[in-house]
């Protein structure tokens, strides 16, 4: 193709992109002020740029991959969350957030270079055709992952396939001498937003949920009805590393809190409509007692869900002040499966904050290091080092209390992360896998045996406690990598960091999440807050 060609093309590509950006107009209005024949120009400017380069730079140019750093380079000079993902990125981002994706059906880790199951998905293909906690799966259509290197993310491209595939697994169970073949047929396997749900007391529940997905307002409900169930009066919602998702899903799930007509969240932007989100009423809880649970990573629509049940009265917020994520993006989804996450709009609370923090246009490394800088400045331990202008304070809507604007959600109550919790010998052991793959091993070994000591988890937390020969055995494997303590102390706080770990991974491979979090949560200052709240009668 020569030049003219290419200058020609560059034509038809500017008549496309002005037909895209038609169809993201809204009410289809011109922009403003001559602002639509300058885009013209500037997009043609671009094009023409491009096909010059293409054509005549010294070197050949792979002209997906300039027209994807064109696209980067551009945003990358707005706010800190507009961005592009190629259609690979874009299908590994949105997956989580769909609630599902088609595979095999199994939670597994790997345990060196296999491939263990931790458990088959209820009712999911593989446990139909009978493969169980412990299996080890060797081979996929008769090619070996196991003793071969392969890594976790190509193990998973293999496992997973289109529903209605098939996948011819090899498998090893302990106390069989040959290779078990399973053919399993793959389907929509669910991915659950909701991690733990479970009685912290006979009266006080806790859900933690990981996400805002299409299926996370349905596990909420399903989660509150189990636990009213149980004897559940009061709630504990944790959102405590949640780093967000849709809008929607936080909206939906903050109407099963509030009364009819409440406002959960609103946005504004320059050029897209207002939107109010309110309460539907009729929620499946109205009437305990709420306190909410955040972190420096909790973002997005957790903000949303915490910042209306502190605005609206309707309960308290615990822990520490939340990430400031207020940015609204409306994915913009391109021919190629490629998509543009733009941002169009900001989050207010009811009260009128902004839940957005501070940030300057095209300084992503600074903005990125707001946690950090958090630390270091002493406001992760200490509340007392943060301090809000009279601009700053908000009321809440109903009790008229002081609440905090300038990014995230700032707590009612601040529990001070606890940097001393974990030993630095355990941190060190922890990072390289001995904790997770000593109780891999252990649970393989043992599975039978626990399964019939424990036939509940009632007495399994009770009575259970990591053997001391195991815990010797992780230390000692850590001497020989030079990870020692400093001194006793530190030993002795290892060793109840490892049983506590231990024994809650442990938890999980015998039930599920909820058993795990029971068993870490047991040591949570920030749930142990949250709890003496409730029954104090202090937290409303």
């Amino acid at each position: 193709m020569n030049f003219g060609r290419k200058i020609a093309c560059g034509v038809l590509l500017l008549c496309l992109s002005a037909s895209v950006a038609a169809q993201v107009r809204f009410s289809n209005q011109k922009l403003n002020n001559g602002g639509e024949s300058a885009l013209r120009e500037n997009v043609g400017k671009l094009i023409n740029a491009s096909a010059m380069i293409y054509q005549l730079y010294v070197d050949s140019v792979d002209s997906k991959k300039m027209v994807e750093d064109a696209i980067n380079g551009i945003l990358s000079k707005l706010d800190p969350h507009s961005a592009y993902t190629n259609a690979v990125e874009t299908k590994r981002f949105t997956e989580p957030l769909e609630g599902s994706f088609e595979g095999i059906g199994v939670q597994f880790n790997m345990l060196e270079d296999t491939l263990i199951v931790i458990q088959p998905v209820p009712k999911g293909p593989s446990e139909k055709v009978g493969i169980l906690a412990g299996d080890r799966i060797i081979s996929v259509a008769d090619t070996a992952i196991a003793g071969v290197k392969m890594s976790r993310e190509e193990i998973m491209r293999r496992l997973r396939g289109p529903k209605g595939s098939v996948a011819h697994l090899g498998v090893l169970r302990s106390g069989i001498k040959d290779t078990l073949k399973f053919d399993v047929v793959r389907d929509k396997i669910p991915v659950n937003s909701v991690d733990a749900a479970y009685m912290v007391t006979p009266t006080i529940g806790l859900i933690r949920f990981n996400n805002f997905a299409q299926t996370t307002h349905d596990e909420v409900v399903m989660a509150i009805d189990r636990l009213k169930e149980k004897g559940m009066k009061d709630l504990i919602l944790d959102l405590q590393q949640n780093g967000g998702g849709y809008l929607q899903a936080a909206a939906d799930i903050a109407s099963e809190f509030l009364q009819k007509g409440d406002l959960i969240v609103y946005t504004r932007g320059r050029s897209v409509p207002d939107q109010e989100f309110r309460s539907t009423g009729g929620g499946a809880f109205t009437e305990g007692k709420i306190i909410v649970l955040v972190d420096d990573y909790s973002a997005s629509a957790s903000e949303i869900l915490a910042g209306a049940i502190q605005d609206q009265d309707r309960g308290i917020v615990v822990g520490r002040r939340t990430f400031g994520k207020g940015l609204v993006q409306r994915p913009l989804e391109m021919p190629d499966g490629s998509m543009i996450r733009l941002t169009v709009a900001r989050y207010y609370t009811p009260s009128g904050r902004c839940i957005q923090k501070p940030y300057e246009k095209g300084k992503q490394r600074e903005y990125a290091l707001d946690i950090i800088n958090r630390y270091n400045k002493g406001e992760l331990t200490n509340a007392d080092s943060i301090h809000f202008p009279d601009s700053l304070r908000y009321q809440t809507l109903r009790k008229q209390r002081t609440v905090y604007g300038g990014g995230g959600i700032m707590p009612d109550y601040f529990v001070a992360l606890d940097s001393t919790r974990f030993s630095k010998q355990y941190r060190q052991l922890s990072a390289k896998n001995l904790i997770v793959n000593t109780s891999l091993k252990y649970m393989d070994k043992h599975r039978k045996k626990l399964t019939k000591s424990y036939p509940t988890f009632e007495k399994f937390q009770k009575n259970f406690q990591v053997p001391q020969d195991v815990i010797d055995g992780i230390l000692a494997e850590g001497e020989k990598q030079e990870i020692k303590a400093k001194d006793e102390a530190e030993k002795s706080k290892t060793i109840e960091n490892i049983q506590l770990i231990m024994k809650g991974l442990i938890a999980r491979d015998l039930w599920d999440m909820s058993e795990y979090y029971a068993v870490i949560y047991a040591d949570d200052e920030v749930v142990h807050k949250a709890v003496e709240l409730m029954e104090s009668n202090n937290e409303q």
